[in-house]
């Protein structure tokens, strides 16, 4: 049996197989995911399963170096904003965080090669980020 927290296999695999530079949208319910894109879809109901739980898990598993979110979180979402801040500065203290617009955010989902998707059950507005990854060495 797996040791690691990440028991979903095709979210660990997808993982595995991630490079350089390549990105992982984790989403809420709600973004629109372009058609024909890698899709991992772990929602089940509203809110369930949490972004930041999810969050949580890949953490143990993608090296990350930076994360993309948006302006609209911090403005609509404040307190969703704060404890989203405080996992990456628990998590990820050396990662740079850019705030982008929800549109610039749609704009590389549609636009970028090697992205994937990771569907939530989140329902909290405007709960979508973007991982780009690191390497370990």
């Amino acid at each position: 049996m797996k040791k690691t927290a990440l028991l979903n296999g095709p979210l660990s695999g997808h993982i595995s197989r991630m490079g350089h530079g390549d990105l992982l949208v984790v989403a809420d319910s709600g973004l629109p995911i372009p058609y024909g894109e890698k899709l991992i879809d772990l929602a089940v109901t509203p809110g369930l399963p949490a972004l930041l739980d999810v969050l949580t898990v890949i953490f143990t598993e993608l090296q990350v170096e930076k994360v993309f979110i948006t302006n609209e979180m911090e403005q609509k979402s404040p307190d969703y904003y704060r404890k989203l801040s405080e996992l990456l500065n628990t998590k990820l203290p050396d990662v740079q965080v850019e705030q982008i617009s929800h549109e610039r955010l749609k704009a590389i989902t549609r636009d970028t090669r090697n992205i994937a998707f990771v569907r939530t059950g989140e329902a909290t507005p405007f709960a979508n980020l973007i991982l780009q990854a690191g390497v370990t060495f």
